[in-house]
């Protein structure tokens, strides 16, 4: 347990670490606060080939702008609704194509579809045909706009303030999925919470440590098993092999640690009887604070990229 208390003050130094950062330096506040830009499929009269360079261009909009790109899915996206103004064929030769379009940007909750922030500006694109006269429309959408710049600063806040309001029932939620042995969902949903939120950020670096130990016992019980039976299986040097790779990997803070040093030091026995030479896998007696933290947050990526966490997003208008 102490060394599980140990986390908390690692994590709160990281907070202040970032927030005396931020104060300096605005664009440190990307790594505070993320938004996963999305371009919904109904889009009016957008052609396809232009779906990837306005999520391109959303992504470049909150990153310039003092919010990161999220690695994986979060429930605050960056979207938008384009409806063409005006269309008109210019004289040539040759004949152009000229489209006035309007913009309108959006944050919010793409869970609930609620809206904390939007703006509409217009661009306008020419090209030899429609689709080249739309594509040059959206390269005209400035980030460094200060409009949209204030667009992104209210989301910014409107999310804070989400944290504020909600962070009882975000931990509460979290310790019910544990309770349902999902630790990894658990772990994804307390590690999501940016920094930025400072009280709701501490609270839920205390809620992950008893729900990350139930995890790396869970974890160290069944690698355990695995790497048991496969070496009563076979006791050869193959065995030895897999078998070591996966007690390598148990995590030293789980419960059952002693059972797989007791397992390790059979293996590396045997394997000194059979072939005279040192067992190359060895069970570590600590985990760092930096590899504690670094496993915390490797948790909340693997569940976000993973097929569990795929999300189907509200639109926002």
């Amino acid at each position: 347990m102490k060394k599980l208390n140990q986390l908390v003050l690692a994590s709160s130094f990281v907070l202040l670490t970032s927030l005396s950062f931020a104060q300096g330096d605005t664009k440190k506040d990307e790594n505070r606060i993320m938004l996963t830009a999305w371009v919904p499929e109904q889009i009016e009269s957008m052609p396809v080939t232009a779906r990837k360079n306005l999520e391109n261009k959303l992504t470049q909009l909150v990153v310039k702008n003092g919010l990161g790109g999220s690695p994986y899915n979060t429930r605050f996206i960056v979207s938008a609704n384009i409806t063409v103004a005006t269309k008109d064929i210019l004289p040539g030769p040759p004949p152009m194509h000229a489209m006035n379009l309007d913009v309108t940007l959006y944050i919010g909750d793409g869970f609930e579809g609620t809206v904390f922030s939007s703006t509409t500006i217009s661009v306008k694109g020419v090209g030899t045909n429609e689709t080249k006269a739309y594509m040059a429309g959206l390269k005209n959408i400035n980030p460094n706009n200060p409009e949209l710049q204030g667009f992104v600063e209210k989301g910014k806040q409107k999310i804070i303030q989400y944290y504020k309001d909600n962070c009882d029932l975000i931990i509460k939620k979290a310790n019910s999925i544990a309770d349902q042995s999902d630790y990894e969902q658990a772990i994804f949903m307390l590690a999501s919470v940016p920094s930025a939120c400072e009280e709701c950020y501490v609270k839920s670096m205390n809620a992950i440590k008893p729900i990350y130990k139930k995890k790396i016992d869970k974890d160290c019980k069944e690698k355990l098993q695995q790497a048991t039976g496969i070496w009563n299986a076979a006791q050869d040097m193959a065995a030895a092999e897999q078998a070591g790779a996966m007690l390598a990997s148990v995590d030293p803070d789980a419960s059952c640690i002693a059972e797989v040093k007791a397992l390790a030091n059979k293996i590396a026995a045997k394997v000194k009887q059979i072939d005279d030479r040192e067992w190359k896998y060895i069970v570590k007696d600590q985990q760092q604070e930096s590899e504690r933290i670094q496993a915390i947050r490797d948790i909340g990526v693997a569940y976000g990229n993973g097929p569990k966490a795929n999300v189907t997003y509200k639109s926002l208008w």
